[in-house]
């Protein structure tokens, strides 16, 4: 039996290219969760001090939270 690295050729076990909607949905999600989690720990190891990565926390987490709301307001208005 011949080790393959990930993502060396040739694939023994391909992934199915048909998901169903609902695991194309989970994967959709869960890579934009990852892709944007990542862009804030970069954001946050940018940081010069234990401080200013605190600050720069509290300043997403508002920014989320001001986001979230907006996007409650706008569902409550369009139903």
């Amino acid at each position: 039996m011949t080790e393959h690295r990930p993502g060396q050729w040739p694939v023994e076990h391909p992934v199915p290219l048909e998901d169903s909607g609902k695991e194309r949905r989970h994967t959709h999600e869960r890579a934009r969760f990852t892709l944007v989690l990542g862009a804030v720990r970069a954001a946050l190891e940018e940081e010069p001090s234990e401080y200013a990565i605190r600050a720069a926390a509290k300043r997403w987490q508002q920014g989320i939270t001001a986001v979230a709301d907006e996007t409650v307001a706008k569902l409550r208005r369009t139903g």
